[in-house]
Protein backbone atom coordinates (compact mmCIF):
# COMPACT_ATOMS: atom_id res chain seq x y z
CA UNK A 1 0.00 0.00 0.00
CA UNK A 2 1.58 3.48 -0.93
CA UNK A 3 1.65 6.38 0.95
CA UNK A 4 0.31 9.25 -0.31
CA UNK A 5 2.48 12.17 -1.40
CA UNK A 6 2.05 15.85 0.00
CA UNK A 7 1.25 17.33 -3.40
CA UNK A 8 -2.21 14.94 -4.13
CA UNK A 9 -3.10 16.26 -0.52
CA UNK A 10 -3.05 19.79 -1.19
CA UNK A 11 -4.70 19.28 -4.54
CA UNK A 12 -7.10 17.95 -2.72
CA UNK A 13 -7.66 20.81 -0.08
CA UNK A 14 -6.93 23.32 -2.99
CA UNK A 15 -10.69 21.93 -5.11
CA UNK A 16 -11.90 21.41 -1.90
CA UNK A 17 -12.14 24.82 -1.45
CA UNK A 18 -12.77 25.41 -5.01
CA UNK A 19 -9.64 27.21 -5.80
CA UNK A 20 -7.70 27.34 -8.84
CA UNK A 21 -4.15 26.57 -9.62
CA UNK A 22 -3.65 29.80 -10.87
CA UNK A 23 -5.59 31.20 -7.34
CA UNK A 24 -3.51 28.98 -5.20
CA UNK A 25 -0.55 30.13 -6.96
CA UNK A 26 -0.79 33.17 -6.72
CA UNK A 27 -1.51 33.37 -2.65
CA UNK A 28 1.66 31.18 -2.47
CA UNK A 29 3.72 33.41 -4.63
CA UNK A 30 4.76 30.94 -6.78
CA UNK A 31 3.98 30.06 -10.25
CA UNK A 32 1.00 28.11 -11.57
CA UNK A 33 3.37 25.62 -13.55
CA UNK A 34 5.61 25.03 -10.35
CA UNK A 35 2.08 24.31 -7.95
CA UNK A 36 1.03 21.84 -11.05
CA UNK A 37 4.58 19.95 -10.77
CA UNK A 38 4.14 19.75 -7.11
CA UNK A 39 0.85 18.54 -7.12
CA UNK A 40 1.67 15.79 -9.27
CA UNK A 41 4.60 15.17 -6.79
CA UNK A 42 7.16 15.77 -9.21
CA UNK A 43 8.70 18.71 -6.86
CA UNK A 44 9.29 18.72 -3.58
CA UNK A 45 7.90 21.34 -1.36
CA UNK A 46 9.98 22.98 1.49
CA UNK A 47 9.07 24.04 4.87
CA UNK A 48 8.64 27.43 4.26
CA UNK A 49 6.17 27.23 1.21
CA UNK A 50 4.55 24.25 3.62
CA UNK A 51 4.52 26.45 6.41
CA UNK A 52 2.69 29.11 4.03
CA UNK A 53 0.39 26.30 2.32
CA UNK A 54 -0.50 25.37 5.53
CA UNK A 55 -1.63 29.19 6.31
CA UNK A 56 -3.23 29.91 3.41
CA UNK A 57 -5.56 26.85 3.23
CA UNK A 58 -6.06 27.75 6.43
CA UNK A 59 -4.97 23.85 7.82
CA UNK A 60 -2.70 22.67 10.54
CA UNK A 61 0.19 21.07 9.32
CA UNK A 62 -0.68 17.89 10.39
CA UNK A 63 -3.64 18.15 7.83
CA UNK A 64 -0.86 17.80 5.05
CA UNK A 65 0.24 14.56 6.01
CA UNK A 66 -2.00 12.69 3.80
CA UNK A 67 -3.82 10.57 6.47
CA UNK A 68 -7.52 11.08 4.80
CA UNK A 69 -6.41 9.60 1.28
CA UNK A 70 -4.19 6.98 3.23
CA UNK A 71 -7.30 5.89 5.14
CA UNK A 72 -9.23 6.14 1.87
CA UNK A 73 -7.19 4.29 -0.08
CA UNK A 74 -7.07 1.08 2.52
CA UNK A 75 -10.82 0.90 2.37
CA UNK A 76 -10.68 1.14 -1.56
CA UNK A 77 -7.79 -1.89 -1.35
CA UNK A 78 -10.46 -3.71 0.58
CA UNK A 79 -13.32 -2.94 -1.89
CA UNK A 80 -11.53 -4.09 -5.09
CA UNK A 81 -10.30 -7.23 -3.11
CA UNK A 82 -13.48 -8.63 -2.90
CA UNK A 83 -14.16 -11.56 -5.46
CA UNK A 84 -17.09 -10.07 -6.82
CA UNK A 85 -15.18 -6.90 -7.64
CA UNK A 86 -11.90 -9.05 -8.79
CA UNK A 87 -12.12 -9.94 -12.52
CA UNK A 88 -9.97 -7.10 -13.50
CA UNK A 89 -6.99 -6.88 -10.80
CA UNK A 90 -6.92 -3.06 -9.80
CA UNK A 91 -3.01 -2.19 -9.42
CA UNK A 92 -2.14 -0.52 -6.55
CA UNK A 93 -1.20 2.87 -8.00
CA UNK A 94 -4.22 2.61 -10.12
CA UNK A 95 -6.00 2.88 -6.49
CA UNK A 96 -3.93 5.22 -4.87
CA UNK A 97 -4.43 7.91 -7.86
CA UNK A 98 -8.12 7.52 -7.54
CA UNK A 99 -7.95 8.41 -3.72
CA UNK A 100 -5.72 11.21 -3.90
CA UNK A 101 -6.42 12.50 -7.51
CA UNK A 102 -10.23 11.83 -7.38
CA UNK A 103 -11.56 11.94 -4.12
CA UNK A 104 -15.09 12.56 -4.57
CA UNK A 105 -15.31 9.88 -6.88
CA UNK A 106 -13.24 7.53 -4.01
CA UNK A 107 -16.09 8.40 -1.92
CA UNK A 108 -18.69 7.54 -4.40
CA UNK A 109 -16.87 4.32 -5.08
CA UNK A 110 -16.88 3.28 -1.29
CA UNK A 111 -20.46 4.70 -0.95
CA UNK A 112 -21.49 2.36 -3.85
CA UNK A 113 -19.49 -0.79 -2.22
CA UNK A 114 -21.75 -0.31 1.20
CA UNK A 115 -24.81 -0.41 -0.62
CA UNK A 116 -23.81 -3.15 -2.34
CA UNK A 117 -22.60 -4.81 1.38
CA UNK A 118 -26.41 -4.29 2.47
CA UNK A 119 -27.81 -5.12 -0.25
CA UNK A 120 -25.99 -8.41 -0.51
CA UNK A 121 -26.54 -9.08 3.23
CA UNK A 122 -30.17 -8.53 2.82
CA UNK A 123 -30.57 -10.95 -0.35
CA UNK A 124 -28.98 -13.51 2.49
CA UNK A 125 -31.43 -13.41 4.27
CA UNK A 126 -31.00 -10.32 6.77
CA UNK A 127 -33.68 -8.02 5.95
CA UNK A 128 -36.19 -6.88 8.43
CA UNK A 129 -39.66 -9.51 8.55
CA UNK A 130 -41.91 -6.22 6.90
CA UNK A 131 -38.99 -5.86 4.02
CA UNK A 132 -37.50 -3.04 5.26
CA UNK A 133 -33.64 -2.75 4.67
CA UNK A 134 -31.37 -2.06 7.23
CA UNK A 135 -29.25 1.08 6.68
CA UNK A 136 -26.59 0.74 9.60
CA UNK A 137 -27.22 4.33 11.16
CA UNK A 138 -24.37 3.40 13.32
CA UNK A 139 -22.05 3.50 10.28
CA UNK A 140 -23.56 6.77 9.54
CA UNK A 141 -22.82 8.01 12.50
CA UNK A 142 -19.70 6.85 12.78
CA UNK A 143 -18.70 8.43 9.48
CA UNK A 144 -19.94 11.74 10.48
CA UNK A 145 -17.61 11.69 13.65
CA UNK A 146 -14.54 10.66 11.31
CA UNK A 147 -15.33 13.39 8.85
CA UNK A 148 -15.22 15.89 11.51
CA UNK A 149 -11.82 14.65 12.84
CA UNK A 150 -13.73 14.29 16.23
CA UNK A 151 -13.84 17.65 17.04
CA UNK A 152 -16.28 20.01 17.11
CA UNK A 153 -15.37 23.85 17.80
CA UNK A 154 -18.98 25.36 18.83
CA UNK A 155 -19.48 22.07 21.79
CA UNK A 156 -16.48 22.95 22.89
CA UNK A 157 -16.84 26.33 22.68
CA UNK A 158 -20.48 25.43 24.73
CA UNK A 159 -18.76 23.29 27.33
CA UNK A 160 -15.90 26.02 27.73
CA UNK A 161 -18.29 28.39 28.82
CA UNK A 162 -20.02 25.84 30.76
CA UNK A 163 -16.90 24.91 32.65
CA UNK A 164 -16.10 28.68 33.36
CA UNK A 165 -19.35 29.10 34.95
CA UNK A 166 -19.09 25.82 37.07
CA UNK A 167 -15.51 27.29 38.11
CA UNK A 168 -14.26 24.18 40.19
CA UNK A 169 -11.26 21.99 40.24
CA UNK A 170 -11.92 18.97 37.64
CA UNK A 171 -12.23 16.78 41.33
CA UNK A 172 -15.07 18.64 42.00
CA UNK A 173 -16.87 18.90 38.84
CA UNK A 174 -19.61 16.01 39.87
CA UNK A 175 -20.65 17.75 42.95
CA UNK A 176 -21.02 21.34 40.54
CA UNK A 177 -23.05 19.92 38.21
CA UNK A 178 -25.07 17.89 40.58
CA UNK A 179 -26.21 21.65 42.45
CA UNK A 180 -26.00 23.29 39.11
CA UNK A 181 -29.28 20.90 37.53
CA UNK A 182 -30.86 21.14 40.96
CA UNK A 183 -30.98 25.11 41.56
CA UNK A 184 -31.20 26.05 37.85
CA UNK A 185 -33.14 23.35 36.55
CA UNK A 186 -34.94 22.09 39.77
CA UNK A 187 -34.36 18.30 39.55
CA UNK A 188 -34.19 16.09 41.82
CA UNK A 189 -31.59 13.26 41.44
CA UNK A 190 -32.06 10.01 43.18
CA UNK A 191 -29.27 7.19 42.92
CA UNK A 192 -30.94 3.87 43.60
CA UNK A 193 -31.89 0.53 42.28
CA UNK A 194 -33.14 1.18 38.39
CA UNK A 195 -33.69 -2.29 36.23
CA UNK A 196 -33.31 -2.15 32.65
CA UNK A 197 -31.64 1.01 32.73
CA UNK A 198 -28.30 3.42 33.81
CA UNK A 199 -29.87 6.67 33.67
CA UNK A 200 -33.77 7.84 33.51
CA UNK A 201 -34.86 11.03 33.28
CA UNK A 202 -38.29 12.14 34.01
CA UNK A 203 -39.29 15.52 32.43
CA UNK A 204 -42.96 15.86 34.21
CA UNK A 205 -41.48 15.36 37.65
CA UNK A 206 -37.89 16.87 36.34
CA UNK A 207 -36.61 13.72 38.01
CA UNK A 208 -33.31 12.12 37.10
CA UNK A 209 -32.78 8.90 38.19
CA UNK A 210 -29.02 6.94 37.81
CA UNK A 211 -28.51 3.31 38.71
CA UNK A 212 -26.59 2.36 41.72
CA UNK A 213 -24.58 -0.38 39.80
CA UNK A 214 -22.89 2.25 38.24
CA UNK A 215 -19.60 3.89 39.64
CA UNK A 216 -18.82 7.00 40.31
CA UNK A 217 -17.21 8.27 37.14
CA UNK A 218 -19.92 7.26 35.39
CA UNK A 219 -22.38 8.44 37.95
CA UNK A 220 -20.62 11.84 37.08
CA UNK A 221 -20.54 10.89 33.14
CA UNK A 222 -24.45 10.74 33.36
CA UNK A 223 -24.70 14.03 35.48
CA UNK A 224 -22.77 15.78 32.85
CA UNK A 225 -24.76 14.28 29.71
CA UNK A 226 -28.15 15.70 31.55
CA UNK A 227 -26.76 19.09 31.65
CA UNK A 228 -25.38 18.55 28.09
CA UNK A 229 -29.31 17.86 27.34
CA UNK A 230 -30.59 20.32 28.92
CA UNK A 231 -28.17 23.71 28.40
CA UNK A 232 -26.25 22.30 25.00
CA UNK A 233 -29.43 21.22 22.95
CA UNK A 234 -28.98 24.55 20.68
CA UNK A 235 -25.37 23.44 19.51
CA UNK A 236 -26.36 20.00 19.34
CA UNK A 237 -29.38 20.42 16.80
CA UNK A 238 -27.34 22.92 14.43
CA UNK A 239 -24.46 19.73 14.39
CA UNK A 240 -27.16 17.58 13.84
CA UNK A 241 -28.39 19.28 10.91
CA UNK A 242 -24.97 19.78 9.84
CA UNK A 243 -24.76 16.04 9.26
CA UNK A 244 -28.49 15.70 7.73
CA UNK A 245 -28.90 11.92 8.67
CA UNK A 246 -30.70 9.65 6.26
CA UNK A 247 -32.93 8.26 8.62
CA UNK A 248 -34.87 8.91 12.26
CA UNK A 249 -32.83 6.24 13.70
CA UNK A 250 -29.54 7.94 12.39
CA UNK A 251 -30.62 11.12 13.87
CA UNK A 252 -31.44 10.07 16.95
CA UNK A 253 -27.81 7.85 17.72
CA UNK A 254 -26.01 11.05 16.00
CA UNK A 255 -27.88 13.20 18.57
CA UNK A 256 -26.80 10.98 21.68
CA UNK A 257 -22.93 10.65 20.36
CA UNK A 258 -22.55 14.45 19.95
CA UNK A 259 -24.31 14.69 23.54
CA UNK A 260 -21.82 12.32 24.97
CA UNK A 261 -19.19 14.02 23.54
CA UNK A 262 -19.95 17.47 25.09
CA UNK A 263 -19.98 15.45 28.39
CA UNK A 264 -16.80 14.82 27.74
CA UNK A 265 -15.93 18.33 27.34
CA UNK A 266 -17.35 19.41 30.76
CA UNK A 267 -15.76 16.72 32.77
CA UNK A 268 -12.22 17.08 30.87
CA UNK A 269 -11.64 20.52 29.22
CA UNK A 270 -9.51 20.79 26.32
CA UNK A 271 -7.03 22.87 27.76
CA UNK A 272 -6.57 21.94 31.16
CA UNK A 273 -6.94 18.10 29.89
CA UNK A 274 -4.69 18.37 26.60
CA UNK A 275 -1.85 20.29 29.06
CA UNK A 276 -2.35 17.06 31.95
CA UNK A 277 -1.79 15.08 28.78
CA UNK A 278 1.78 16.01 28.33
CA UNK A 279 2.72 16.35 31.29
CA UNK A 280 1.59 12.81 32.20
CA UNK A 281 3.19 11.53 29.30
CA UNK A 282 -0.75 10.26 28.41
CA UNK A 283 -0.53 7.74 31.36
CA UNK A 284 -4.02 6.87 31.00
CA UNK A 285 -4.20 5.62 34.60
CA UNK A 286 -2.87 8.75 36.01
CA UNK A 287 -5.03 10.60 33.84
CA UNK A 288 -8.03 9.34 34.29
CA UNK A 289 -7.70 9.55 38.10
CA UNK A 290 -6.83 13.44 37.65
CA UNK A 291 -9.83 14.23 36.38
CA UNK A 292 -12.03 11.44 38.22
CA UNK A 293 -13.19 9.62 34.72
CA UNK A 294 -12.92 6.56 33.80
CA UNK A 295 -10.38 4.54 31.70
CA UNK A 296 -12.65 5.02 28.83
CA UNK A 297 -13.61 8.34 29.07
CA UNK A 298 -10.47 9.15 29.00
CA UNK A 299 -9.49 7.50 25.97
CA UNK A 300 -12.20 8.94 24.15
CA UNK A 301 -11.21 12.49 24.97
CA UNK A 302 -8.43 11.93 23.94
CA UNK A 303 -8.51 11.28 20.58
CA UNK A 304 -10.91 14.70 20.14
CA UNK A 305 -7.80 16.85 20.91
CA UNK A 306 -7.76 18.52 17.32
CA UNK A 307 -7.72 22.06 17.79
CA UNK A 308 -6.35 23.84 15.44
CA UNK A 309 -3.19 25.51 16.59
CA UNK A 310 -3.56 23.22 19.97
CA UNK A 311 -3.36 20.04 18.64
CA UNK A 312 -2.56 16.71 21.06
CA UNK A 313 -0.72 13.72 19.70
CA UNK A 314 -2.82 11.83 16.77
CA UNK A 315 -4.19 8.86 18.17
CA UNK A 316 -6.29 6.43 17.07
CA UNK A 317 -8.85 4.62 18.92
CA UNK A 318 -10.41 1.00 18.87
CA UNK A 319 -13.50 -0.69 20.96
CA UNK A 320 -13.71 -4.42 20.45
CA UNK A 321 -15.55 -7.35 22.38
CA UNK A 322 -14.47 -10.91 22.65
CA UNK A 323 -16.55 -11.88 19.69
CA UNK A 324 -14.49 -9.26 17.37
CA UNK A 325 -17.26 -7.21 17.07
CA UNK A 326 -15.59 -3.07 16.39
CA UNK A 327 -18.27 -0.93 18.54
CA UNK A 328 -16.12 2.71 18.23
CA UNK A 329 -13.66 3.69 16.02
CA UNK A 330 -11.65 6.87 15.05
CA UNK A 331 -8.21 7.23 13.80
CA UNK A 332 -6.29 10.60 14.08
CA UNK A 333 -3.30 9.08 13.98
CA UNK A 334 -3.56 7.25 10.44
CA UNK A 335 -4.08 3.84 11.26
CA UNK A 336 -5.98 2.69 8.54
CA UNK A 337 -8.49 -0.22 9.76
CA UNK A 338 -10.50 -2.12 7.78
CA UNK A 339 -13.62 -1.35 7.25
CA UNK A 340 -15.11 -5.08 6.65
CA UNK A 341 -14.72 -8.44 8.59
CA UNK A 342 -12.42 -8.98 11.79
CA UNK A 343 -8.38 -7.44 12.37
CA UNK A 344 -5.57 -9.14 12.58
CA UNK A 345 -5.11 -11.69 15.44
CA UNK A 346 -1.34 -11.27 16.21
CA UNK A 347 -2.47 -7.61 16.96
CA UNK A 348 -2.17 -6.40 20.86
CA UNK A 349 -6.04 -5.65 20.99
CA UNK A 350 -6.62 -9.33 21.02
CA UNK A 351 -4.32 -10.70 23.61
CA UNK A 352 -5.24 -8.00 25.79
CA UNK A 353 -8.37 -10.13 26.60
CA UNK A 354 -5.78 -12.35 28.29
CA UNK A 355 -5.02 -10.04 31.15
CA UNK A 356 -8.06 -7.72 32.47
CA UNK A 357 -7.09 -4.61 34.02
CA UNK A 358 -3.54 -4.45 32.75
CA UNK A 359 -2.22 -2.42 30.08
CA UNK A 360 -0.07 -4.36 27.30
CA UNK A 361 1.95 -2.53 25.05
CA UNK A 362 2.91 -3.45 21.06
CA UNK A 363 5.01 -1.66 18.88
CA UNK A 364 3.13 -2.68 15.22
CA UNK A 365 4.32 -2.50 11.87
CA UNK A 366 2.15 -2.29 8.71
CA UNK A 367 3.11 -4.29 5.65
CA UNK A 368 3.82 -0.83 4.24
CA UNK A 369 6.27 0.11 6.90
CA UNK A 370 3.82 2.30 8.80
CA UNK A 371 4.39 1.62 12.68
CA UNK A 372 2.77 2.39 15.43
CA UNK A 373 2.93 2.40 19.14
CA UNK A 374 -0.15 0.75 20.56
CA UNK A 375 -1.89 0.07 23.95
CA UNK A 376 -4.51 -2.24 25.14
CA UNK A 377 -6.38 -3.03 27.82
CA UNK A 378 -9.73 -5.04 28.49
CA UNK A 379 -12.43 -3.72 31.21
CA UNK A 380 -15.11 -5.26 32.51
CA UNK A 381 -18.11 -3.57 33.31
CA UNK A 382 -20.45 -5.11 36.27
CA UNK A 383 -23.09 -7.24 35.48
CA UNK A 384 -26.60 -6.29 36.62
CA UNK A 385 -27.59 -9.09 38.73
CA UNK A 386 -25.62 -12.34 40.19
CA UNK A 387 -25.57 -14.43 36.92
CA UNK A 388 -25.03 -12.26 34.36
CA UNK A 389 -22.08 -12.46 32.40
CA UNK A 390 -20.19 -8.81 32.60
CA UNK A 391 -19.76 -7.09 29.04
CA UNK A 392 -15.93 -7.00 28.61
CA UNK A 393 -14.36 -4.95 26.14
CA UNK A 394 -10.87 -4.02 25.19
CA UNK A 395 -10.24 -0.37 24.62
CA UNK A 396 -6.91 0.21 22.28
CA UNK A 397 -5.21 3.01 21.26
CA UNK A 398 -2.24 4.24 19.58
CA UNK A 399 0.15 6.96 17.63
CA UNK A 400 2.76 6.68 15.10
CA UNK A 401 6.19 5.56 16.01
CA UNK A 402 7.94 8.90 15.83
CA UNK A 403 5.43 10.46 18.92
CA UNK A 404 6.54 7.00 21.09
CA UNK A 405 8.82 9.34 23.84
CA UNK A 406 5.36 10.81 24.69
CA UNK A 407 4.24 8.22 25.94
CA UNK A 408 4.90 6.63 29.27
CA UNK A 409 4.26 3.13 27.75
CA UNK A 410 7.57 3.42 25.41
CA UNK A 411 9.58 3.45 28.45
CA UNK A 412 12.06 0.34 28.61
CA UNK A 413 11.38 -0.71 25.54
CA UNK A 414 13.53 -1.43 22.72
CA UNK A 415 11.39 -0.60 19.57
CA UNK A 416 13.04 -1.68 16.64
CA UNK A 417 13.56 -4.77 18.35
CA UNK A 418 10.43 -4.99 19.72
CA UNK A 419 8.59 -4.38 16.52
CA UNK A 420 5.73 -7.26 15.99
CA UNK A 421 4.78 -7.18 12.28
CA UNK A 422 1.02 -7.08 11.69
CA UNK A 423 -1.47 -6.82 8.81
CA UNK A 424 -4.92 -4.77 8.79
CA UNK A 425 -7.14 -8.00 8.36
CA UNK A 426 -6.42 -11.94 7.06
CA UNK A 427 -8.26 -10.96 3.90
CA UNK A 428 -5.85 -7.87 2.90
CA UNK A 429 -2.53 -9.10 4.43
CA UNK A 430 0.31 -10.24 1.99
CA UNK A 431 2.58 -11.78 4.78
CA UNK A 432 3.31 -15.17 3.38
CA UNK A 433 4.71 -16.50 6.67
CA UNK A 434 2.24 -15.87 9.95
CA UNK A 435 1.13 -19.00 11.47
CA UNK A 436 -1.94 -16.99 13.15
CA UNK A 437 -3.53 -16.23 9.26
CA UNK A 438 -7.46 -16.85 9.74
CA UNK A 439 -8.00 -17.09 5.42
CA UNK A 440 -6.11 -16.53 2.62
CA UNK A 441 -5.31 -13.07 1.43
CA UNK A 442 -8.34 -12.09 -1.47
CA UNK A 443 -5.97 -10.62 -3.87
CA UNK A 444 -3.70 -13.52 -4.79
CA UNK A 445 -4.13 -16.83 -6.01
CA UNK A 446 -3.82 -20.06 -3.60
CA UNK A 447 -1.12 -22.44 -3.90
CA UNK A 448 -1.78 -25.60 -2.45
CA UNK A 449 1.22 -28.13 -2.75
CA UNK A 450 -0.08 -31.45 -0.88
CA UNK A 451 3.88 -32.74 -0.53
CA UNK A 452 4.27 -29.66 1.75
CA UNK A 453 2.94 -28.63 4.90
CA UNK A 454 3.81 -25.09 5.90
CA UNK A 455 4.28 -23.08 8.83
CA UNK A 456 1.65 -20.56 7.19
CA UNK A 457 -2.16 -22.25 7.02
CA UNK A 458 -2.21 -21.01 3.79
CA UNK A 459 0.48 -20.59 0.63
CA UNK A 460 -0.09 -18.32 -2.28
CA UNK A 461 1.69 -16.94 -5.09
CA UNK A 462 1.90 -13.00 -5.04
CA UNK A 463 0.04 -10.88 -7.67
CA UNK A 464 2.24 -9.70 -10.20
Amino acid sequence: MSRPLIGRTIRRLRTERNLTQQALAVRLGISASYLNLIEHDQRGVTASLLIKVSETLAVDLAALSGTTERQTETQLREVFADPLLSADPVADDEIAQLATATPSAARAVLALYRALRVARDDSGGIALPSGRRILLPTEEVRDFFNDQANHFPKLEAAAESLTTELAVRPSENNHAIAERLRRRHGIAITVGPLPGALRRYEPATRRLLISEMLPRESRGFHLAFQLALLEVRDAVDEAVTVASPSSPEAEALLRVALLNYVAGALLMPYSSFLHAARDLRHDMDALSARFGVSFEQACNRLCSLQRPGERGVPFFFLRVDPAGNVSKRFSAAGFPFARFGGTCPRWVVHSAFATPGVIRVQAASLPDGATFLCFARAVEQPATKWGDPAPVHVLAMGCDISHAGELAYADGIDIPAATIGIGLSCRLCDRPDCRSRAFPPLEHRLAVDPLTTSASPYQFELRK
